[in-house]
């Protein structure tokens, strides 16, 4: 079973969330899936993982953050002006809003003792800086996390401080998507702490499983390795698999599953059934 949530958050903007309830009636563990950079809780393999963990007894609880730019038909990009407002700190506070709302069995017929997140790509490291202060959050998996939001040259930051506004193009829809200034200010004045991914890694107390494609061109497997060595060894493990890219050669829209995506889904499956029980 699946239903639609919508929580208002404190500006008064809409999260929309998707929560796949298991078979049984009592329910212990739930995964928080969180999306990357310009993706969703329904692009290509969102709703497929999602099923695949209810299936295996977890509680699945997939959003959109309130600024990702999906609008209500929730595939399309049609929201620029609040995908342009959008910071990483804003996705910290909301995930950590989400939690909230788990915890606090907002979602109807969900009770739950132990969370979960599951990260891709940006997702990944916001659920990094999450975890690393949420005490409510007992495991974290990452697929493709990034080990950097600095992710611009010294001629893009000059250009956007000065026009106040990035221009991105999403190479799916050939869509032009505006990121303000702010987006950027916030990387640069926090990256010494709120946004310290290795900070927030070499302190993480719960088990982590990082999950990394070894032709990934959007995100390289080294920034996977390069979390890997920010680690507590003695709670995390590096799964890399060969001959496959930043989405596990998964498309949107979702055509069907492959072996690879398939291994990434067993072990992630393993490692939460192994530390939410």
């Amino acid at each position: 079973m699946r239903k639609d949530f919508q929580l208002e958050f404190k500006d008064n903007e809409i999260i929309n969330c998707t929560v796949f309830y298991p078979s049984q009636k009592v329910i212990s563990k739930t995964i928080v899936f969180v999306h990357g950079f310009k993706g969703f809780k329904d692009w290509g393999f969102g709703p497929y993982l999602s099923e695949y963990f209810r299936q295996k007894g977890f509680c699945v609880v997939a959003f959109n953050f309130s600024l990702n730019g999906i609008g209500n038909d929730f595939q399309n990009f049609t929201e620029f002006d609040k995908f342009a407002r959008n910071t990483i700190s804003r996705e910290i506070d909301e995930l950590n809003f989400i939690i909230e709302h788990v915890s606090n069995n907002t979602f109807a017929d969900l009770s739950t003792s132990k969370i979960g997140l599951l990260g891709h790509s940006r997702g990944g490291a916001v659920s990094i800086l999450t975890a690393a202060q949420n005490k409510q959050i007992n495991a974290l998996c990452t697929w493709a996390a990034v080990s950097k939001f600095d992710r611009f040259s010294k001629r893009q930051k000059e250009e956007w401080q000065k026009k106040k506004v990035l221009e991105v193009i999403n190479a799916r829809t050939n869509q032009v998507m505006k990121m303000n200034y702010s987006y950027l200010k916030d990387i640069l004045e926090n990256k010494d702490d709120k946004l310290n991914i290795e900070k927030s890694l070499s302190s993480l107390q719960i088990p982590l499983l990082i999950c990394h494609g070894e032709q990934d061109i959007a995100v390289p497997v080294k920034e996977g390795e390069k979390l890997y060595s920010w680690s507590i060894k003695e709670r995390t493990e590096f799964f890399s698999i060969p001959k496959t890219g930043h989405t596990f050669d998964i498309k949107h829209p979702f055509e069907e599953s492959n072996e690879k995506f398939e291994k990434l889904l067993s072990k992630t499956s393993d490692f939460f059934t192994k530390f939410l029980n």
